[in-house]
Protein backbone atom coordinates (compact mmCIF):
# COMPACT_ATOMS: atom_id res chain seq x y z
CA UNK A 1 0.00 0.00 0.00
CA UNK A 2 1.43 3.44 -0.93
CA UNK A 3 2.52 5.60 1.98
CA UNK A 4 1.18 9.05 2.68
CA UNK A 5 2.36 11.97 0.60
CA UNK A 6 5.24 13.94 2.04
CA UNK A 7 7.30 17.04 1.35
CA UNK A 8 11.06 17.48 1.30
CA UNK A 9 10.66 19.24 4.64
CA UNK A 10 9.02 16.10 6.09
CA UNK A 11 11.92 13.97 4.87
CA UNK A 12 14.51 16.34 6.33
CA UNK A 13 12.83 16.56 9.73
CA UNK A 14 12.41 12.81 10.06
CA UNK A 15 15.99 12.14 8.97
CA UNK A 16 17.36 14.58 11.54
CA UNK A 17 15.52 12.72 14.28
CA UNK A 18 16.39 9.26 12.94
CA UNK A 19 20.06 10.25 12.77
CA UNK A 20 19.93 11.47 16.39
CA UNK A 21 20.89 15.00 15.37
CA UNK A 22 17.75 16.26 17.12
CA UNK A 23 15.68 14.67 19.85
CA UNK A 24 17.07 12.25 22.43
CA UNK A 25 20.78 11.54 21.91
CA UNK A 26 22.31 8.11 22.18
CA UNK A 27 23.81 7.17 25.54
CA UNK A 28 27.31 6.19 24.36
CA UNK A 29 29.54 6.28 21.26
CA UNK A 30 29.13 2.51 20.87
CA UNK A 31 25.35 2.85 20.97
CA UNK A 32 25.22 5.46 18.20
CA UNK A 33 27.65 3.55 15.97
CA UNK A 34 25.55 0.40 16.35
CA UNK A 35 22.38 2.44 15.68
CA UNK A 36 23.78 3.90 12.46
CA UNK A 37 25.25 0.54 11.44
CA UNK A 38 28.51 2.04 10.19
CA UNK A 39 30.04 5.53 10.26
CA UNK A 40 32.39 6.57 7.47
CA UNK A 41 35.76 7.28 9.08
CA UNK A 42 38.43 8.02 6.51
CA UNK A 43 38.53 11.53 8.02
CA UNK A 44 39.38 10.36 11.52
CA UNK A 45 38.76 13.53 13.53
CA UNK A 46 35.66 14.31 11.49
CA UNK A 47 34.27 10.85 12.23
CA UNK A 48 34.94 11.34 15.94
CA UNK A 49 32.88 14.55 15.84
CA UNK A 50 30.13 12.89 13.80
CA UNK A 51 29.76 10.22 16.48
CA UNK A 52 30.18 12.58 19.43
CA UNK A 53 27.53 15.12 18.51
CA UNK A 54 24.92 12.37 18.36
CA UNK A 55 25.58 11.20 21.91
CA UNK A 56 26.86 14.26 23.77
CA UNK A 57 30.38 12.85 23.96
CA UNK A 58 33.82 14.40 23.75
CA UNK A 59 36.63 13.51 21.38
CA UNK A 60 38.31 11.69 24.26
CA UNK A 61 35.12 9.70 24.96
CA UNK A 62 34.96 8.37 21.39
CA UNK A 63 38.67 7.53 21.35
CA UNK A 64 38.17 5.75 24.67
CA UNK A 65 35.44 3.63 23.09
CA UNK A 66 37.90 2.69 20.34
CA UNK A 67 40.60 1.84 22.88
CA UNK A 68 38.11 -0.17 24.94
CA UNK A 69 37.16 -2.09 21.79
CA UNK A 70 33.44 -1.34 21.74
CA UNK A 71 33.99 0.38 18.36
CA UNK A 72 36.33 -0.80 15.61
CA UNK A 73 37.83 1.12 12.68
CA UNK A 74 38.25 -1.01 9.57
CA UNK A 75 37.21 -1.42 5.91
CA UNK A 76 33.81 -3.15 6.17
CA UNK A 77 32.02 -1.65 3.13
CA UNK A 78 32.43 0.48 0.00
CA UNK A 79 36.22 0.12 0.16
CA UNK A 80 36.25 2.97 2.69
CA UNK A 81 37.22 3.17 6.35
CA UNK A 82 34.30 3.06 8.78
CA UNK A 83 33.62 2.75 12.47
CA UNK A 84 31.47 -0.29 13.26
CA UNK A 85 30.32 -1.74 16.55
CA UNK A 86 32.62 -4.49 17.76
CA UNK A 87 29.69 -6.87 18.00
CA UNK A 88 28.93 -6.34 14.29
CA UNK A 89 32.39 -6.23 12.74
CA UNK A 90 32.57 -9.76 11.35
CA UNK A 91 29.08 -10.29 9.95
CA UNK A 92 28.89 -6.76 8.56
CA UNK A 93 32.24 -7.11 6.80
CA UNK A 94 31.50 -10.64 5.59
CA UNK A 95 28.24 -9.43 4.04
CA UNK A 96 29.50 -6.32 2.26
CA UNK A 97 33.27 -6.53 1.73
CA UNK A 98 33.26 -9.40 -0.83
CA UNK A 99 31.55 -7.05 -3.32
CA UNK A 100 34.40 -4.56 -2.93
CA UNK A 101 37.01 -7.31 -3.29
CA UNK A 102 35.36 -8.49 -6.49
CA UNK A 103 35.38 -4.98 -7.96
CA UNK A 104 39.06 -4.59 -7.02
CA UNK A 105 40.14 -7.68 -8.97
CA UNK A 106 41.20 -5.74 -12.07
CA UNK A 107 43.34 -3.33 -10.06
CA UNK A 108 44.86 -6.21 -8.14
CA UNK A 109 45.89 -7.84 -11.41
CA UNK A 110 47.54 -4.59 -12.49
CA UNK A 111 49.52 -4.58 -9.24
CA UNK A 112 50.38 -8.30 -9.48
CA UNK A 113 48.46 -9.00 -6.29
CA UNK A 114 47.01 -12.50 -6.26
CA UNK A 115 46.00 -15.17 -3.76
CA UNK A 116 49.63 -16.23 -3.30
CA UNK A 117 50.75 -12.70 -2.41
CA UNK A 118 47.84 -12.16 -0.01
CA UNK A 119 48.55 -15.52 1.66
CA UNK A 120 52.21 -14.57 2.11
CA UNK A 121 51.19 -11.21 3.58
CA UNK A 122 48.91 -13.04 6.01
CA UNK A 123 51.74 -15.27 7.21
CA UNK A 124 54.10 -12.32 7.61
CA UNK A 125 51.65 -10.20 9.56
CA UNK A 126 50.32 -13.05 11.67
CA UNK A 127 53.81 -13.37 13.09
CA UNK A 128 54.62 -9.65 13.19
CA UNK A 129 51.35 -8.66 14.89
CA UNK A 130 51.12 -11.52 17.38
CA UNK A 131 50.21 -9.95 20.70
CA UNK A 132 51.10 -6.43 19.59
CA UNK A 133 50.27 -3.52 17.31
CA UNK A 134 52.28 -1.91 14.51
CA UNK A 135 52.15 1.54 12.99
CA UNK A 136 51.55 1.80 9.27
CA UNK A 137 55.28 2.31 8.60
CA UNK A 138 56.22 -0.66 10.80
CA UNK A 139 53.63 -2.87 9.14
CA UNK A 140 54.82 -1.97 5.64
CA UNK A 141 58.43 -2.58 6.69
CA UNK A 142 57.48 -6.06 7.93
CA UNK A 143 55.86 -6.82 4.57
CA UNK A 144 58.95 -5.64 2.68
CA UNK A 145 61.24 -7.77 4.83
CA UNK A 146 59.03 -10.78 4.16
CA UNK A 147 59.15 -10.30 0.39
CA UNK A 148 55.87 -8.44 -0.26
CA UNK A 149 56.73 -5.27 -2.17
CA UNK A 150 54.79 -2.19 -1.06
CA UNK A 151 55.48 0.20 -3.95
CA UNK A 152 52.87 1.57 -6.36
CA UNK A 153 50.05 1.49 -3.80
CA UNK A 154 50.39 -2.27 -3.28
CA UNK A 155 50.72 -1.59 0.45
CA UNK A 156 47.28 -0.09 1.03
CA UNK A 157 45.59 -2.65 -1.24
CA UNK A 158 47.16 -5.50 0.73
CA UNK A 159 46.12 -4.04 4.08
CA UNK A 160 42.59 -3.28 2.96
CA UNK A 161 42.21 -6.76 1.46
CA UNK A 162 43.28 -8.40 4.72
CA UNK A 163 40.95 -6.16 6.71
CA UNK A 164 38.07 -7.07 4.40
CA UNK A 165 38.92 -10.73 5.05
CA UNK A 166 38.50 -10.00 8.80
CA UNK A 167 42.17 -10.70 9.41
CA UNK A 168 43.29 -7.33 10.76
CA UNK A 169 41.87 -3.96 11.87
CA UNK A 170 43.03 -0.73 13.47
CA UNK A 171 44.24 -0.96 17.05
CA UNK A 172 44.78 1.69 19.71
CA UNK A 173 46.65 4.82 18.55
CA UNK A 174 50.29 5.10 19.57
CA UNK A 175 50.55 8.79 20.32
CA UNK A 176 49.27 10.47 17.16
CA UNK A 177 49.98 7.44 14.97
CA UNK A 178 47.32 4.90 14.07
CA UNK A 179 48.20 1.25 14.55
CA UNK A 180 47.07 -2.10 13.17
CA UNK A 181 46.44 -5.37 14.95
CA UNK A 182 44.96 -8.81 14.35
CA UNK A 183 41.18 -8.73 14.49
CA UNK A 184 41.01 -12.04 16.37
CA UNK A 185 43.29 -10.58 19.06
CA UNK A 186 41.50 -7.25 19.24
CA UNK A 187 37.91 -8.55 19.07
CA UNK A 188 37.98 -12.28 19.96
CA UNK A 189 34.24 -12.81 19.54
CA UNK A 190 31.38 -11.04 17.79
CA UNK A 191 27.86 -11.68 16.57
CA UNK A 192 27.30 -14.19 13.74
CA UNK A 193 24.76 -13.44 11.01
CA UNK A 194 24.60 -14.58 7.39
CA UNK A 195 22.31 -14.79 4.39
CA UNK A 196 18.82 -13.32 4.67
CA UNK A 197 19.25 -12.73 8.40
CA UNK A 198 22.19 -10.43 7.70
CA UNK A 199 20.42 -8.65 4.83
CA UNK A 200 17.34 -8.05 6.96
CA UNK A 201 19.37 -6.71 9.88
CA UNK A 202 21.32 -4.40 7.57
CA UNK A 203 18.14 -2.99 6.00
CA UNK A 204 16.37 -2.63 9.34
CA UNK A 205 19.30 -0.69 10.81
CA UNK A 206 19.64 1.53 7.76
CA UNK A 207 15.98 2.52 7.47
CA UNK A 208 15.64 3.07 11.22
CA UNK A 209 18.72 5.31 11.45
CA UNK A 210 18.84 6.92 7.99
CA UNK A 211 15.22 6.91 6.88
CA UNK A 212 13.17 8.10 5.23
CA UNK A 213 15.34 6.77 2.41
CA UNK A 214 14.84 4.99 -0.88
CA UNK A 215 15.97 1.54 -1.94
CA UNK A 216 18.47 3.29 -4.23
CA UNK A 217 19.87 5.07 -1.17
CA UNK A 218 20.30 1.75 0.63
CA UNK A 219 22.10 0.28 -2.40
CA UNK A 220 24.38 3.30 -2.60
CA UNK A 221 25.22 3.36 1.09
CA UNK A 222 25.80 -0.36 1.54
CA UNK A 223 27.29 -1.26 -1.83
CA UNK A 224 24.59 -3.88 -2.40
CA UNK A 225 23.35 -4.41 -5.95
CA UNK A 226 19.94 -2.85 -6.44
CA UNK A 227 18.26 -6.26 -6.57
CA UNK A 228 19.86 -7.22 -3.27
CA UNK A 229 18.76 -3.92 -1.75
CA UNK A 230 15.19 -4.57 -2.84
CA UNK A 231 15.34 -8.05 -1.34
CA UNK A 232 16.81 -6.76 1.91
CA UNK A 233 14.02 -4.18 2.14
CA UNK A 234 11.33 -6.79 1.49
CA UNK A 235 12.72 -8.94 4.31
CA UNK A 236 11.88 -6.29 6.93
CA UNK A 237 8.19 -6.32 7.83
CA UNK A 238 6.17 -3.27 8.78
CA UNK A 239 8.44 -0.51 7.47
CA UNK A 240 6.60 2.83 7.24
CA UNK A 241 6.66 4.58 3.85
CA UNK A 242 6.23 8.07 2.44
CA UNK A 243 5.64 9.17 -1.15
CA UNK A 244 7.48 12.16 -2.58
CA UNK A 245 7.77 13.14 -6.25
CA UNK A 246 6.77 9.67 -7.39
CA UNK A 247 9.33 7.90 -5.22
CA UNK A 248 8.83 5.73 -2.15
CA UNK A 249 10.77 6.61 1.00
CA UNK A 250 11.11 3.95 3.68
CA UNK A 251 11.59 4.11 7.43
CA UNK A 252 12.69 7.07 9.47
CA UNK A 253 11.92 8.80 12.70
CA UNK A 254 8.78 10.56 13.84
CA UNK A 255 7.89 14.03 12.62
CA UNK A 256 9.85 16.78 14.36
CA UNK A 257 10.29 20.54 14.50
CA UNK A 258 13.55 21.66 12.93
CA UNK A 259 13.08 25.43 12.66
CA UNK A 260 15.98 27.30 14.24
CA UNK A 261 18.34 24.32 14.37
CA UNK A 262 21.97 24.60 13.30
CA UNK A 263 24.49 21.77 12.98
CA UNK A 264 28.16 21.70 12.02
CA UNK A 265 28.67 18.43 10.18
CA UNK A 266 32.06 16.94 9.33
CA UNK A 267 33.01 15.84 5.85
CA UNK A 268 31.42 12.51 4.95
CA UNK A 269 28.89 12.69 7.78
CA UNK A 270 26.22 9.98 7.69
CA UNK A 271 23.54 12.64 7.24
CA UNK A 272 25.10 13.53 3.87
CA UNK A 273 27.11 10.58 2.58
CA UNK A 274 24.40 8.11 3.62
CA UNK A 275 22.20 8.85 0.58
CA UNK A 276 22.65 8.61 -3.13
CA UNK A 277 20.08 11.36 -3.73
CA UNK A 278 20.86 14.37 -1.52
CA UNK A 279 18.45 16.78 -3.20
CA UNK A 280 16.33 17.00 -0.03
CA UNK A 281 19.21 18.60 1.88
CA UNK A 282 21.34 20.42 -0.70
CA UNK A 283 20.85 22.14 -4.00
CA UNK A 284 21.94 24.94 -6.32
CA UNK A 285 25.21 26.68 -5.58
CA UNK A 286 25.61 24.84 -2.28
CA UNK A 287 25.68 21.48 -4.09
CA UNK A 288 28.61 22.71 -6.20
CA UNK A 289 30.45 24.44 -3.37
CA UNK A 290 30.21 21.46 -1.03
CA UNK A 291 30.76 18.67 -3.60
CA UNK A 292 27.15 17.59 -3.15
CA UNK A 293 27.42 17.93 0.64
CA UNK A 294 30.52 15.75 1.05
CA UNK A 295 32.66 18.48 2.67
CA UNK A 296 32.19 19.93 6.16
CA UNK A 297 28.85 21.71 5.96
CA UNK A 298 26.62 23.95 8.05
CA UNK A 299 23.03 22.75 8.31
CA UNK A 300 20.31 25.28 8.98
CA UNK A 301 16.92 23.69 9.57
CA UNK A 302 18.33 20.44 8.19
CA UNK A 303 19.51 21.83 4.84
CA UNK A 304 23.01 22.78 3.73
CA UNK A 305 23.44 26.55 4.11
CA UNK A 306 27.21 26.89 4.07
CA UNK A 307 30.57 25.47 5.04
CA UNK A 308 32.85 25.61 8.06
CA UNK A 309 36.27 24.71 9.29
CA UNK A 310 38.24 24.88 12.50
CA UNK A 311 41.45 26.81 13.02
CA UNK A 312 43.64 26.10 16.04
CA UNK A 313 44.59 29.13 18.10
CA UNK A 314 46.97 27.82 20.72
CA UNK A 315 44.73 26.30 23.37
CA UNK A 316 41.52 27.47 21.74
CA UNK A 317 39.68 26.97 18.46
CA UNK A 318 38.30 29.50 16.02
CA UNK A 319 35.41 28.07 14.01
CA UNK A 320 35.10 29.87 10.67
CA UNK A 321 31.62 29.70 9.16
CA UNK A 322 30.58 30.86 5.70
CA UNK A 323 26.81 30.69 5.48
CA UNK A 324 24.07 32.16 3.29
CA UNK A 325 20.83 33.62 4.55
CA UNK A 326 20.36 34.84 8.09
CA UNK A 327 20.52 31.88 10.46
CA UNK A 328 19.81 32.37 14.14
CA UNK A 329 23.11 33.70 15.47
CA UNK A 330 22.46 32.21 18.89
CA UNK A 331 21.84 28.77 17.38
CA UNK A 332 25.05 29.13 15.40
CA UNK A 333 26.93 30.06 18.57
CA UNK A 334 25.46 27.05 20.40
CA UNK A 335 26.67 24.75 17.61
CA UNK A 336 30.17 26.19 17.94
CA UNK A 337 29.99 25.82 21.72
CA UNK A 338 29.09 22.14 21.27
CA UNK A 339 32.13 21.68 19.04
CA UNK A 340 34.33 23.31 21.67
CA UNK A 341 32.95 20.93 24.30
CA UNK A 342 33.74 18.00 22.00
CA UNK A 343 37.33 19.19 21.57
CA UNK A 344 37.60 20.20 25.26
CA UNK A 345 38.81 23.65 24.20
CA UNK A 346 37.20 27.10 24.16
CA UNK A 347 35.74 27.74 20.70
CA UNK A 348 34.89 31.10 19.15
CA UNK A 349 32.73 31.83 16.11
CA UNK A 350 33.87 33.82 13.09
CA UNK A 351 31.30 34.36 10.33
CA UNK A 352 32.84 35.24 6.97
CA UNK A 353 31.54 35.58 3.38
CA UNK A 354 33.98 32.86 2.34
CA UNK A 355 36.24 30.54 4.29
CA UNK A 356 39.89 31.60 4.66
CA UNK A 357 42.55 29.71 2.69
CA UNK A 358 43.00 26.16 3.85
CA UNK A 359 46.22 24.77 5.30
CA UNK A 360 48.00 22.27 3.10
CA UNK A 361 46.61 19.20 4.92
CA UNK A 362 43.04 20.46 4.78
CA UNK A 363 43.46 21.36 1.11
CA UNK A 364 44.63 17.81 0.41
CA UNK A 365 41.54 16.46 2.16
CA UNK A 366 39.37 18.75 0.04
CA UNK A 367 41.02 17.49 -3.13
CA UNK A 368 40.32 13.92 -2.04
CA UNK A 369 36.71 14.89 -1.34
CA UNK A 370 36.47 16.48 -4.79
CA UNK A 371 37.78 13.34 -6.44
CA UNK A 372 35.37 11.14 -4.52
CA UNK A 373 32.53 13.60 -4.86
CA UNK A 374 32.71 13.64 -8.64
CA UNK A 375 32.10 9.90 -8.60
CA UNK A 376 30.06 9.39 -5.46
CA UNK A 377 27.84 12.44 -5.36
CA UNK A 378 26.33 12.32 -8.82
CA UNK A 379 23.01 10.58 -9.14
CA UNK A 380 24.00 8.90 -12.32
CA UNK A 381 26.69 6.90 -10.53
CA UNK A 382 25.61 3.40 -9.58
CA UNK A 383 27.21 1.21 -6.89
CA UNK A 384 28.50 -1.13 -9.57
CA UNK A 385 30.43 1.69 -11.22
CA UNK A 386 32.41 2.39 -8.05
CA UNK A 387 35.22 0.04 -9.07
CA UNK A 388 38.20 0.22 -6.75
CA UNK A 389 40.59 1.52 -9.39
CA UNK A 390 42.02 3.89 -6.81
CA UNK A 391 43.46 2.70 -3.53
CA UNK A 392 41.01 2.14 -0.67
CA UNK A 393 40.53 5.15 1.54
CA UNK A 394 43.11 5.23 4.31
Amino acid sequence: MPGRRATSRDVVARRLRAQRLIGAPAATPAEIVAWLGAVQAQDYRGALWGVAQRCGATEADVERALAERTIVRTWPMRGTLHFVAAADVRWWTALLAPRVIQRAASRHRQLALDATVFARARRILEAALAGTTLTRAELYAALERGGVACAEQRDIHVIAQLAMECFLCFGAPRGKQQTFTLLDDWIPTSRALAGDDALAELAARYYASHGPATVDDLAWWSGLAIGEARRATALVAGLPTLELAGRTYVGGGAAARVAGTVHLLPAYDEYTVGYRDRSAIVGGAHATATLNALTAVVLVDGRVAGTWRRAARGRSIDVHVAVTGRPDRRALARAVECYGAFADQPASLTVTPTLPPQPRAAAATARQAASRGRRAGARRDSPRRRATARPPRR
